[in-house]
């Protein structure tokens, strides 16, 4: 859309909008304020959820004004749930005046606009005119038995276990993970030629249903750490004898009194969902146990190898080493999943996306590949990061999994 006509039909739909609410401005930045690669921002907001949730991913603060100043060199942010219709429900961005417009919706992708809205998709248009990436990747270091700790990213879509992989608890004896983000990287390459990345968030947003001590366990301590705050639940069931969220998927039998995402009483022979199924957790991540120390570091960490993964029962072998940069961008760019029925109501078909960043990236995907291969001229194959690609869900003839997953992706 014309980005004119597009700032008029918002202006006609946000009039008013806001009227007998509370606004909060909420001055935060993405990445440690410190860093060279921080990013100042201001969000607007009409709703509780989204100022506490903001307060919990970002680094929320009046310096973040103070360093603003008179300048107009920060990210906009402007949101309200307006009246909810789905008809006035419109997520705008603007990357060439660093502004995103959100209108009629309360979900987080569409709301908290520091995430996905900022984070990658006018984040990764100000990558390109800047010269670094952004990317919807883990970062986590991988400590050996001596001692020695090595950084990595890794990009996998949807269903894929990107968060369970960030929190991994390993099977190896003597290895460590130590966790610095579950879903945004943003690289540059630092002057010593190497390739440095920070998270730019500082909580962990995720799904609820289907979160354990068998699935993810480093997500439980962390969400229930600190008497479980601060963190925040939405649409989630509520055990009333004590005063807990409680979601289909948690450790042990449901508990019986009970309260479903609507508030009414629940049982579990009722055959209904106690928790939506795209009921939600934000969370510090300084509750994490196994926070890397260098998760404050303003400078990020050295990236010395790059994952790129996907579903695919069956083509796809299990691990695959690029033979150099450019190779391994080729084999971002076919990456590639078969749905789950959760992703797509239907299973096996073959969804296309690249590096995992196919509804994240602000512009033109061709440029996007030109782009990554411009940076890697930026470094030397002895300092550029080593790219492979993984397939964790391929079966055998009998249909079971190849590989054994979980801790044992450390291997």
């Amino acid at each position: 859309m014309d980005p004119q006509e597009a700032k008029a039909k918002m202006r006609q739909l946000s009039d008013g909008c806001m009227k007998g609410r509370t606004m909060y401005v909420l001055p935060y930045t993405m990445g440690h304020q410190d860093s060279p690669y921080a990013k100042s921002c201001v969000q607007l907001t009409d709703v509780t959820y989204v100022a506490v949730s903001m307060r919990i991913m970002t680094r929320m603060s009046k310096k973040v004004i103070d360093k603003i100043g008179n300048t107009d060199n920060f990210v906009k942010g402007i949101h309200s749930v307006g009246d909810f219709s789905q008809e006035k429900r419109f997520i705008m961005h603007f990357p060439d005046e660093h502004l995103v417009w959100s209108i009629g919706s309360g979900y987080g992708g569409n709301a908290l606009l520091g995430k996905k809205c900022f984070s990658l998709r006018i984040a990764s248009w100000l990558g390109l005119k800047e010269g670094w990436l952004a990317e919807h990747m883990v970062i986590m270091g991988i400590q050996d038995p001596k001692g020695n700790i090595s950084y990595i990213t890794a990009a996998l879509p949807s269903a894929c276990g990107k968060t369970n992989l960030a929190m991994l608890e390993s099977a190896l004896p003597g290895y460590k993970i130590w966790t610095l983000g579950d879903d945004i990287a943003w690289m540059n390459v630092g002057p010593d030629g190497r390739l440095w990345a920070i998270n730019p968030e500082a909580g962990f947003f995720g799904v609820a249903p289907g979160t354990s001590m068998k699935t993810n366990p480093n997500m439980i301590r962390t969400l229930k750490a600190n008497k479980f705050y601060p963190t925040l639940y939405t649409n989630t069931g509520l055990d009333t004898d004590n005063n807990e969220p409680w979601w289909e998927g948690l450790d042990g039998p449901a508990p019986k009194n009970m309260l479903d995402w609507q508030g009414k009483k629940w049982d579990s022979a009722s055959g209904t969902k106690c928790a939506h199924p795209n009921s939600r957790f934000t969370t510090s991540i300084y509750n994490c146990p196994m926070l890397s120390k260098e998760y404050d570091n303003p400078k990020g960490v050295p990236i010395s190898a790059i994952i790129f993964g996907g579903r695919r029962t069956h083509t796809m072998p299990l691990v695959v080493e690029s033979f150099n940069w450019q190779h391994g961008v080729f084999l971002g760019a076919r990456m590639g999943s078969e749905t789950t029925a959760a992703a797509a109501h239907q299973v096996g078909t073959l969804r296309r996306d690249p590096m995992a960043m196919l509804p994240f990236c602000g512009y033109n995907m061709g440029d996007y590949f030109r782009h990554w291969l411009n940076i890697g001229k930026k470094m030397s194959p002895k300092t550029a990061p080593k790219i492979f690609s993984v397939n964790w869900f391929r079966v055998d003839d009998e249909g079971k999994f190849i590989w054994p997953g979980f801790g044992d992706n450390i291997r």
